[in-house]
């Protein structure tokens, strides 16, 4: 029998603060808290989550695994995202790409899609 995702461990200066700007984002709930970290969730009971654990070391360098966010407009959920404290981020992508790329509160590069067009329903 295969595995199943259960979450992905984000690490984090500070895990509570960081878990809420990422549930705000992607209105996920928190479904545990303890002092050192805390998990979200779409909802209680739907998997994979996200973990954030504290861990003091700043982060230096691009993210090995990013999220990808695709929303229905790109444009209003980049500047929703940037009014909630994101920041545009250059890892290299250039100006061409369909994606614009963004930093949480903590520096984590992700990625904010195209939506997806009736034309083209799997398109990056």
């Amino acid at each position: 029998m295969p595995s199943q995702w259960e979450q992905i461990v984000v690490d984090a200066e500070d895990p509570a603060r960081l878990a809420r700007w990422w549930a705000a984002a992607l209105d996920y709930v928190i479904v545990d808290e303890q002092p050192d970290e805390v998990e979200i969730r779409r909802s209680a009971d739907q998997l994979p989550g996200l973990l954030f654990g504290r861990d003091p070391e700043v982060k230096k360098v691009k993210n090995r695994l990013h999220i990808d966010l695709r929303p229905d407009d790109q444009e209003a959920e980049v500047e929703r995202l940037l009014d909630m404290g994101a920041r545009h981020a250059d890892i290299g992508q250039g100006d061409d790409v369909p994606w614009v790329v963004l930093a949480d509160p903590e520096g984590n590069e992700f990625c904010v899609l195209a939506a997806r067009s009736k034309e083209n329903p799997a398109a990056a």
